[in-house]
């Protein structure tokens, strides 16, 4: 999709080296205008400079007003040579031997270098860290960028409260606690925006409830993506932690530090029936209970969207409910067919939804097998990691009309709570008075004026209970493995309820259905963490990831969308999830062969093909559907903007995303002395010099009386 071009912050060093000081050199970016026919603007940031001046940094000072670097004293070194050009050769040369063997007392052991890279090695130190970057639609531009500036020198101040002024254009330092506060800020305040240079933002490990400014942090809308709700009540709150701080447009940099500084594309919904549907059967089609999930998430800093309440708490929940029925006898006698959607691209205007919903509609081959017209029932499965507290666990059902549809999903939820035998697990009703279903891919589909009757499974009742709901907090601490098994365990039973009919889902037949808490544990581990993240082996077992640390922001397209199993821009998460459901919900075939992506028979697909380039074939109906707005089209070889049509609702507001052009922006760090070292060494230096000046002075005379008198 085109766009801007956002080339790379660069942080760059000047002479005017000063503690505590921030030297940016912000991106500078261009905008073209995002039209039916719009095309990317190039800009670069010029590397030009004197010495060091194209090494990037930061500079501070340490916990005790001391630095390690000894960059400042080359430079100035340096500087202090060429102001003793006049002097002999020799005399330059003895002076920068015992300034040299000075500087090596004084400042300790110094690593040889022996070229420029070793230099900048011993300078400047790369640090981990998450930009907050620039994203466009039809009405405007969100999130961070420089536009139009090339390098900025300021000091690092510390951000402490709302009420703070800046004297003059600062680099601020904010805490997570007083991030919400800040761009609240900079969003009222003119004058104080125009001060501001940069931001970092200080990483901690969070725990739930552990910083009382942390106790609610959420940068998107109090109701989000209100313009997409099928009802009119913009001003309720699903999401009262909601700030709204990540719809701005800010004109300075943002980066969000590591952890340990401060002490990847996804665009493939996938779909999987169990058990395969047999397109070529004579037998008339089941009705089909649709169960969604998504697994895409969004933050202030794009790299960090984990999502591990919202929304990956349901999809681990459908993955593992998924594992537990494929072990169930019988699953080709149900009544009705089960169809397992994975939808990406929800937190940008439900993209996959619609998209899913728009393929059926085309008939087109990557939804083959599937009928609009069949589909019944539909369960979403949306935030459960929260459910588990204080010893009980409890989920609602939000409920989309009275019809009988619905009251026998309710009640099939209710039999298979009861079902459980525990008194510490309940399913309740959401309340009445809430204006309508929360925020959730059942919106596309009530938009749809389908006949379907649906019911979206949550942690809460009336408002979020997911405290950072669409922010970089939301990690694996934010959930228990607990309420994930527990919803896995009411998902699965339900479903068999509603698939096979009470005469057959008696309370033995539900006892069957066993969830795996090793592989939800494992999953958590995997999708959530770090470590092991996706080197795991859950993960491996399938595919071979690109990267260890696991990201759910939803990406862009680099070309045109495929319908391909294995299109080269589908990200880990999202080939892990298509080869896991089409493990699980597959049929071995009588002779299997091996594959490297597809498979030669019909209703086959090939599985694992990425472990050691030899993959399976099995049966199983398991597709992926390009997720991207229903108003935009790819054709001779570029995306154009369709215009919007009124039968399609949704595509109204669809305010059309996309991304900017940028190459890799990073951060590093350049540490210096304090003013009272350097001024030290300075002080040592000249007394250095005029001593070795006496002393050559001296030794001349010495040498030449002695000459004349031999």
């Amino acid at each position: 999709m085109n766009g801007v071009d956002l080339s790379r912050v660069h942080l760059r060093a000047l002479h005017s080296f000063q503690p505590q000081e921030l030297h940016v050199a912000k991106a500078h970016r261009q905008v073209a205008s995002l039209s039916n026919e719009s095309s990317p603007s190039t800009s670069r940031v010029q590397e030009k400079g004197e010495l060091f001046s194209i090494f990037s940094f930061l500079s501070w000072k340490d916990s005790n007003g001391l630095g390690s670097g000894f960059g400042f004293l080359l430079v100035s070194s340096q500087h202090r040579l060429l102001h003793l050009h006049a002097m002999e050769i020799n005399h330059l040369l003895i002076l920068a031997i015992i300034a040299s063997s000075l500087f090596s007392i004084m400042a300790g052991k110094v690593d040889s270098l022996e070229s420029v890279p070793d230099l900048e090695k011993a300078m400047y130190l790369t640090i981990d860290g998450y930009p907050c970057v620039r994203l466009l639609n039809l009405s405007g531009e969100i999130g961070c960028a420089n536009p139009g500036r090339g390098k900025v020198v300021a000091p690092i101040v510390r951000f402490k409260n709302a009420d703070e002024k800046l004297a003059r254009s600062s680099a601020v330092l904010v805490s997570l606690d007083e991030m919400k506060n800040f761009f609240l800020r900079v969003s009222k305040d003119l004058n104080f925006a125009q001060k501001v240079a940069g931001v970092l933002v200080e990483s901690k490990a969070v725990v739930q409830n552990d910083l009382p400014g942390l106790q609610r942090f959420s940068p998107v809308e109090k109701f989000p993506q209100a313009e997409f709700a099928p009802y009119q009540k913009p001003s309720y709150e699903w999401n009262p932690a909601g700030s709204g701080i990540m719809w701005d447009r800010y004109n300075f940099p943002v980066f969000l530090l590591s952890k340990n500084s401060t002490l990847i594309i996804q665009e493939g919904s996938v779909w999987s029936s169990l058990p395969p549907i047999n397109v070529s059967s004579l037998k008339p089609p089941k009705p089909i209970i649709l169960v969604v999930t998504s697994l895409d998430s969004a933050s202030f800093f794009r790299d960090k969207s984990l999502g591990a309440d919202s929304p990956l708490s349901g999809m681990i929940s459908l993955l593992a409910a998924v594992d537990a029925l494929s072990h169930i006898d019988g699953v080709n006698e149900l009544r009705k067919q089960l169809v397992f959607v994975v939808f990406t691209g929800e937190a940008w205007g439900y993209l996959g939804s619609r998209r899913f919903l728009a393929e059926l509609d085309m008939g087109s081959d990557v939804v083959s097998g599937l009928n609009i017209t069949l589909i019944e029932q539909v369960l979403e499965i949306g935030s459960v990691g929260k459910g588990s507290r204080e010893g009980a666990t409890n989920f609602f059902a939000h409920v989309v009309g009275e019809s009988s549809g619905a009251k026998e999903m309710l009640n099939a939820l209710q039999g298979a709570c009861d079902s459980l035998g525990s008194e510490r697990i309940k399913i309740k009703v959401a309340n009445n008075s809430n204006p309508g279903i929360p925020p959730s891919s059942l919106m596309t589909f009530i938009r749809k004026n389908l006949s379907a009757s649906g019911v979206v499974l949550e942690e809460f009742n009336s408002a979020f209970m997911n405290n950072f709901y669409h922010s970089h907090l939301d990690d694996s601490s934010n959930v228990n493995s607990t309420s994930i098994v527990a919803a896995a365990s009411l998902v699965a039973r339900t479903l068999l309820v509603l698939a096979a009919g009470d005469s057959q889902s008696s309370t033995p037949v539900l006892n069957s259905i066993k969830i795996n808490v090793s592989l939800v544990e494992e999953l958590v581990g995997c999708l959530l963490n770090c470590e092991p993240g996706l080197s795991c082996g859950l993960v491996k077992d399938f595919i071979t990831p690109s990267s260890i640390c696991p990201n759910h922001y939803v990406g862009v397209f680099l070309g045109p969308p495929s319908a391909l199993l294995y299109p080269a821009y589908v990200d880990d998460t999202s080939r892990f999830v298509w080869n896991f459901l089409a493990d699980r919900t597959s049929i071995p075939t009588d002779n299997s062969s091996s594959c490297t992506g597809e498979c030669s028979n019909p209703g086959e697909v090939c599985i694992r093909p990425e472990r050691d380039g030899k993959g399976i074939c099995v049966i199983s109906t398991t597709r992926y559907v390009p997720a991207y707005s229903t108003r935009l089209k790819f054709e001779a070889e570029s995306w154009h903007v369709l215009p919007a049509n009124a039968s399609d609702p949704m595509g109204m507001v669809d305010p059309i995303w996309t991304e900017s052009f940028w190459d890799t922006i990073s951060l590093r760090v350049y540490t210096v002395q304090s003013s009272a070292y350097d001024r030290f060494i300075l002080l040592g230096g000249v007394a250095v010099t005029i001593a070795a000046y006496i002393a050559i002075i001296a030794a001349r005379a010495f040498f030449t009386k002695a000459l004349k008198h031999d």
